[in-house]
């Protein structure tokens, strides 16, 4: 996995943390939702990538 993608994923992922918190703190259910979507998307990725490293050795 390259520098740039754990990165990415990484910012995906604290957005997501962020997203969910605020949909906490107001209320927002949707925003909630959205948060831990995003968050299980950049999981999903960071899980592909390590995947591909270990064939790629």
């Amino acid at each position: 996995m390259s520098f740039d993608d754990k990165v990415d994923n990484k910012a995906e992922e604290v957005g997501g943390k962020v997203k969910e918190g605020v949909g906490k703190a107001t209320d927002d259910e949707r925003l909630e939702a959205e948060g831990k979507a995003d968050q299980r998307a950049s999981n999903l990725k960071q899980a592909g990538e390590k995947i591909k490293d270990v064939f790629k050795s």
